[in-house]
């Protein structure tokens, strides 16, 4: 048995100034913009979602722009072999998650758990 829920988006923008990118972000979707420390801070940007439900990020990529989701769990293992079941296919961990790609081609992340209320919102797979 685990756990899993949608976590939030993370908006991939092919730039060299991620500050920009996320100032644009966050003043079109109303977040406050809040950089990260040190070397995490070079290439993400956190925009604080009010209702404190979506973790959304602004990040630097050298890939071509667009936007993914993260699905946040409480068994990596686990839940990427799930959505596997599903059609889905792993494309490369990084560090603690996986890059995962929809049979649709969409890609998303499969991530640790780390929202506030994650036990009572997410659905239980057995």
């Amino acid at each position: 048995m685990h756990r899993s829920k949608l976590c939030g988006f993370i908006i991939d923008c092919q730039t060299d100034d991620v500050n920009s990118a996320a100032n644009f972000w966050g003043g079109a979707l109303g977040m406050q913009v809040k950089k990260l420390p040190e070397e995490e801070g070079e290439k993400y940007v956190r925009l604080l979602d009010p209702t404190e439900h979506l973790h959304i990020e602004v990040q630097k990529v050298s890939h071509e722009s667009r936007v993914h989701l993260d699905i946040e769990t409480d068994n990596i293992e686990a839940e990427v072999t799930r959505l596997e079941k599903l059609g889905a296919k792993r494309i490369k961990q990084i560090h603690t998650w996986w890059v995962m790609e929809a049979p649709t081609g969409q890609r998303f992340c499969v991530v640790r758990q780390s929202s506030k209320n994650f036990e009572q919102q997410a659905t239980v797979w057995k």
